[in-house]
């Protein structure tokens, strides 16, 4: 069958075919996301007034919305050659165990020792770190691939890094927090008495399990407190979004190597940097008017920011001591339910992305947890990878499409991000099939809770 199709099963790309660019999607932006504002006072913040936060050419990477590309240095490029070019893997066997015409394509970032796409903003964050000549950096993370993925890249540098880790995720995941200290980070559960930001969320949400806005709090507490250290994020920011570009840019470089005109593209949606990545380069097409497709993101039903969430303002943290952008948010005091998909327990959204979804640009669709499982052991029985909670989202919704075709008769492309493995997951696995895992949808009561708790912003 492969070879009557002229289609490997796995498309991998040459070296000379590999991205030297990252691409800066607000370059082509008619509406470009409205800008992050100085938490003090109110008004779009500049490099400089980041510069304490952030690494110097990360904060200009951060406000840059006209260059279209930026260069990927070299050393970057170097790493990258470690485990890039990710294969972009046509799915015949699931395919034929649905029955379906549609043609199904994923997109596998899991080929590294984090086991996600994490690396490829981590090693560039890290990168800028190193070549300012700091001596090290902070972040939070959720499920734990970006922390996995910072201590890798800070090794490799040989810069201390300190991961305030989502607390849920941190008594569900010792492995993976292992990982970490093993690559020499510093782990730490979020919410912690170790921060002034930490104390009081638990003061106020005593036993709270904790969420990416509490961890990114402490973090930022940790770096600007302490000499030589900045910090840095696996998501939402504009700057991370540019360096996932790179899942993008090949996966589009491998289907035109082989003709392939992708008719729906879907990623799953957390804090839209994986997504972004992603899509970047077909929404590109879209805004210049050179194609068309359907782009779906996909949320957890128990985080879901952007089907139900306001497209407002609103800090970036829990404790506000971040820039305050506009974006698809619950409100940043929402404490999500210790789902298992940690790494989408953001409670807001790339204004990127935002931007895209409020133009009408992409959709977005949100879906319980019980049935992400089914789909994510539907698809490890069948194409022999075990996913990730978080990617298994793309995967339930990339099946719902294909079932679709299978109604109509209809044969489209169907694109999928396969962000990362699942193999530190387990424990979610064992609560799937021991049937003690549970779908909690916030109530439209306690969202708007959250929401009259949201800042006054014009």
């Amino acid at each position: 069958m492969l070879e009557e199709k002229k289609i490997p099963y796995k498309i991998y790309l040459e070296e000379d075919e590999m991205p030297t660019s990252w691409y800066n999607v607000r370059a082509d932006m008619k509406n470009k996301p409205a800008p992050i504002l100085n938490p003090a006072t109110l008004k779009p913040i500049t490099v400089e007034e980041l510069e304490p936060i952030f690494c110097r050419e990360l904060a200009q990477q951060e406000l840059d919305d006209t260059t279209p590309y930026i260069e990927i240095p070299q050393e970057i490029r170097d790493f990258y050659k470690m485990y890039r070019p990710a294969p972009l893997v046509r799915a015949y066997c699931l395919e034929k165990a649905l029955g379906t015409p549609a043609k199904i394509y994923y997109k596998f970032e899991g080929n590294n020792t984090s086991g996600s796409h994490k690396l490829n903003s981590a090693i560039a964050q890290a990168y800028y770190a190193k070549k300012q000549g700091l001596k090290g950096v902070t972040t939070e993370t959720g499920a734990g691939q970006w922390g996995t993925a910072l201590s890798m890249a800070c090794s490799y540098f040989d810069l201390d890094c300190n991961v305030y880790m989502v607390k849920v995720s941190y008594e569900q995941k010792p492995f993976r927090r292992e990982v970490m200290r093993t690559y020499g980070a510093n782990v730490t559960p979020s919410p912690s008495n170790t921060t002034h930001v930490g104390r009081k969320i638990l003061e106020e949400f005593p036993g709270t399990t904790g969420s990416l806005g509490c961890a990114i709090s402490e973090a930022v507490e940790a770096a600007t407190t302490k000499e030589g250290y900045r910090y840095v994020l696996g998501s939402v920011l504009s700057q991370v979004l540019l360096h996932q570009t790179v899942i993008g840019l090949e996966t589009k470089t491998a289907l035109d190597k082989y003709d392939i005109k992708a008719d729906i593209i879907i990623g799953c949606a957390g804090g839209g940097s994986n997504l972004g990545g992603l899509i970047s380069p077909f929404v590109g097409e879209i805004l210049r008017g050179e194609a068309d497709y359907r782009i779906i993101a996909v949320e957890p039903a128990s985080c879901p920011s952007l089907t139900r969430g306001k497209y407002v303002y609103d800090f970036c943290d829990t404790g506000k001591v971040c820039p305050l952008a506009k974006m698809y948010t619950l409100g940043s005091g929402f404490i999500p339910s210790a789902n298992h998909a940690g790494g989408l327990r953001y409670h807001g959204m790339s204004s990127i992305v935002s931007q895209l979804y409020e133009e009408g640009y992409i959709e977005a669709v949100s879906v319980e947890q019980t049935s992400v499982f089914e789909a994510a052991q539907q698809f490890a029985r069948i194409e022999g990878i075990l996913p990730a909670p978080e990617s298994s989202h793309a995967i339930k919704v990339a099946i719902d499409e294909a079932m679709k075709c299978k109604e109509t008769g209809e044969e489209k492309t169907i694109v999928f991000g396969l962000t990362g493995t699942g193999y530190f997951d387990m424990v979610a696995y064992q609560r799937y099939n021991d049937g003690e895992m549970s779908d909690y949808i916030p109530t439209d009561d306690e969202l708007e809770a959250s929401f009259a708790k949201l800042p006054k912003v014009e």
